[in-house]
């Protein structure tokens, strides 16, 4: 399922698709998740989208790119959200790391 994730990551996902995409019920869905990765589906999803939008930021240039930009690309739309998860994270703000 990682897979999926990790191939589709600006798809819209949602628990239900992630479970038929597996070929099993929500509940084994999480419960598996859980036990092998201490997370959510959805919350694996949300650190590979973060991950990406890091990859983006140090990538970009910051006379052409905004954190916004970079953030709703990768389907973070509250920007406050955004920046105190990444942060919590990366231990720096988006802003920070698209300075470079």
């Amino acid at each position: 399922m990682l897979a999926a994730i990790e191939a589709e990551p600006g798809r819209a996902w949602r628990l239900a698709d992630l479970a038929g995409t597996a070929g099993v019920s929500a509940r084994s869905l999480q419960e598996a998740f859980q036990r092998e990765l201490g997370s959510t589906p959805l919350e694996q999803l949300r650190l590979v989208r973060l991950t990406r939008a890091r990859r983006d930021l140090q990538a970009a240039d910051p006379g052409t790119t905004s954190v916004t930009d970079v953030a709703a690309r990768w389907g973070f739309f509250h920007l406050g959200r955004f920046s105190q998860v990444y942060r919590e994270t990366y231990r720096e703000l988006p802003s920070q790391t698209l300075a470079g």
